[in-house]
């Protein structure tokens, strides 16, 4: 059995291998980062009204970001299945918690990147208000949400990494299990930027839900990511 010294060190190892590529390859930001800034310029231009973008901002930003999830998650497994090192490391005895753990974690740091963007682009496109107790809430939400957004990608990605279709079915898959994250992240969201009528008590209890959903997730990967990426 593993000990949690060695799921420790697995886990960052992975961590380390995925960052790594990604900072070779450039993906996030030649392409997942632009994309997300342009479907937020896009919303801007379309509504075209400060009243409505101020009221829905909190919901265009998590919508950029559940986008951009696909792309990173589908990014991330090609990379694994192309030369077969998902299969090498599960031949290698490799602790699944641990890979689990790392590929969730490399995903948190990009999923991170992408949001400080989107948040910057809202408050500049969008001139949201936010005061230092809706800083909080907000930073509070963002951690919980993407926590969350990390662990549900890292596990779906790692049950359609084999698949044929996989383009497709991750998303088809992926966005009801995702949709509480999105509604109580957008609403949280709100809350933060006081947008809508919505006061600050309002958006503690939707972060609440959010951290019961990364946590949910989290031990649920732990417990099924070794099975899923055998079958």
């Amino acid at each position: 059995m593993s000990t949690s010294p060695n799921i420790a060190r697995v886990a960052r190892v992975v961590a380390a291998k995925d960052l790594r590529i990604e900072m070779r390859s450039h993906i996030v930001v030649q392409q997942v980062l632009p994309f997300a800034g342009l479907v937020m310029v896009m919303f801007a231009f379309a509504l075209d009204n400060d009243d409505v973008l101020q009221r829905v901002a909190g919901g265009l930003v998590w919508l950029a970001t559940l986008f951009s999830l696909f792309i990173v998650v589908q990014r991330s497994y090609a990379i694994e299945t192309s030369d077969g090192a998902l299969d090498a490391l599960r031949v290698a005895g490799v602790d699944s918690q641990g890979i689990f753990l790392g590929k969730s974690a490399a995903l948190f740091v990009q999923l991170i990147t992408l949001e400080l963007l989107l948040f910057v682009l809202a408050v500049v496109l969008y001139q949201v208000q936010l005061s230092l107790a809706g800083l909080v809430l907000l930073v509070t939400c963002v951690l919980c949400a993407t926590a969350g957004l990390a662990f549900v990608g890292t596990l779906y990605g790692g049950l359609t990494a084999g698949a044929h279709g996989r383009e497709t079915l991750l998303p088809l898959l992926l966005l009801p299990v995702v949709a509480p994250v999105v509604l109580s992240a957008t609403r949280a969201t709100e809350s933060a930027f006081l947008s809508g009528g919505a006061v600050l008590a309002d958006g503690w209890p939707w972060v609440g839900v959010l951290a019961v959903f990364a946590a949910l997730f989290g031990i649920g990967g732990l417990l099924s990511f070794g099975a899923l990426i055998e079958e």
